[in-house]
């Protein structure tokens, strides 16, 4: 399914709600798409240019699963398959994302927000971008872009990532932001996999899709993207990128950042452009649901049976793990939290619960932690680790932190008072109640 029939889709079903008044991308789309999210939204009239814009399409993960015909339960599995089993897409000559050849680059006629109004500028939030480096080939990864001209953008590049180390290796980089994904290449995009590996083969394996050599390079982009902005971005040319609103929904910090030269922009007839709000729900969803099978693989690995994990949004879904298994040692616990700082590394806290605890609910989560922690025997504290950057508690710079692990699993033998939920009885409250006509 592809970004224009899964929108037709929700609009079928009376999901996706339409604004036909004109709205302003300054300030005006963004706190609308804030004020009724996880709502699927499109803009039929934006003020200052002749692009529609869609937003709050997967902000949940029920939406996400819907998408692909699952359930919620089933995508940790689907996405561990689909690293595991990865397979290359199909090339074609003929693409939708190149319907239309723009003679120009002029990035003032695309709809690009000015999201809260403390931000640098305008920004491109949603972007996948490919890459190539000569030896270890394509990179699919996330950047957000700051436009400060016409044509040009400061990105953010996170020191590390493997964008970093291809620009550092090569100096500079042709690179293409495709913008207006379905999820199977968004969730790829996020995803971090062993350098070499082109995560573009993960997302066919979650769903096929064709591919089309870019315009004016030969990376190998999303044949149905709604756009694409193709260039080059320099690692020695730096212009201030920042403020931005991040993961935790705070401020980022002013940095120099590498250019991104646009060279060249293409896209579909009538192209809708995809606005993803930073800090909201569908950007801590993006982010953080493409570490949960990482975690779920390395607590299995560690000998422990893992049945779900939650990177749950309460930690700005990046620095807080929940993770259920099915206890049978009084061991299971600490091996279980060792596996989730592996399986993430950024990670900062680490819930380890039982089976009949809901990791999506965190009234349930505290009552374990209530009724079945003590902090001197169930807690583990890994003293000054690297962190994440995003962490604004982390030592500047260093980004160490402390990170600590929470076993709020039961004994297997209780010496007291009983662990166990009590369960009232199941009835059907409907026969009890008459409806008025």
């Amino acid at each position: 399914m592809g970004f224009r029939e899964y929108l037709e889709k929700i609009e079928k079903k009376g999901v996706l709600r339409k604004v036909d008044a004109e709205v302003s991308k300054n300030l005006e789309i963004s706190g609308i798409l804030k004020e009724i999210e996880p709502i699927p939204i499109i803009f039929n009239n934006v003020k200052e240019s002749e692009f529609r814009v869609a937003g709050n399409l997967f902000s949940t993960k029920n939406a996400i699963a819907e998408y692909f015909g699952v359930t919620p339960a089933d995508l940790i599995p689907m996405l561990s398959k689909a690293i595991s089993e990865r397979s290359e897409p199909e090339e074609v000559t003929e693409a939708p994302c190149q319907e239309v050849i723009e003679s120009g680059v002029d990035l003032d006629r695309l709809p690009i927000l000015f999201h809260c109004e403390k931000d640098g500028g305008n920004y491109v939030s949603s972007a996948v971008v490919v890459t190539r480096d000569p030896d270890y080939g394509q990179n699919l990864d996330f950047h957000r872009a700051m436009q400060f001209s016409k044509d040009k953008f400061a990105i953010r590049v996170v020191r590390g990532r493997h964008f970093h180390q291809f620009l550092e290796r090569n100096g500079e980089l042709d690179v293409a932001f495709c913008i207006g994904n379905t999820p199977n290449v968004l969730i790829a995009g996020a995803t971090s996999v062993d350098i070499g590996i082109d995560e573009l083969h993960i997302a066919n394996a979650l769903e096929p899709f064709q591919v089309v050599k870019a315009y004016s390079s030969d990376l190998l982009i999303p044949a149905e993207a709604e756009f694409v902005l193709e260039g080059r971005v320099y690692l020695k040319e730096r212009h201030a990128e920042g403020p931005f609103v991040d993961l935790t929904e705070m401020y980022d910090v002013i940095r120099e950042e590498p250019v991104f030269e646009v060279k060249k922009i293409t896209h579909r007839k009538d192209a809708i452009w995809q606005a993803l709000l930073p800090g909201a729900l569908e950007h801590k969803i993006l982010m953080g649901m493409p570490r949960e099978p990482t975690i779920f693989n390395k607590v299995n690995e560690k000998g422990v049976k893992c049945l779900d994990v939650n990177v749950s949004p309460g930690g700005c879904s990046w620095l807080h793990a929940i993770i259920q298994i099915d206890k049978k040692s009084e061991e299971d616990g600490k091996k279980a939290i060792e596996g989730g700082f592996a399986g993430h590394r950024s990670c900062k806290h680490v819930f380890v619960v039982d089976k009949d605890i809901d990791i999506y609910n965190c009234l349930s989560v505290e009552w374990a932690m209530a009724t079945r922690f003590q902090g001197d025997v169930r807690m583990v504290i890994k003293d000054k680790e690297q962190g994440s950057s995003l962490d604004p508690s982390a030592e500047p710079g260093t980004y160490m932190t402390t990170k600590i692990g929470f076993d709020l699993t039961k004994p297997l033998v209780a010496k007291g008072k009983s662990f166990d939920i009590v369960k009232f009885p199941e009835v059907d409250s409907k026969k009890y109640f008459h409806q008025k006509d």
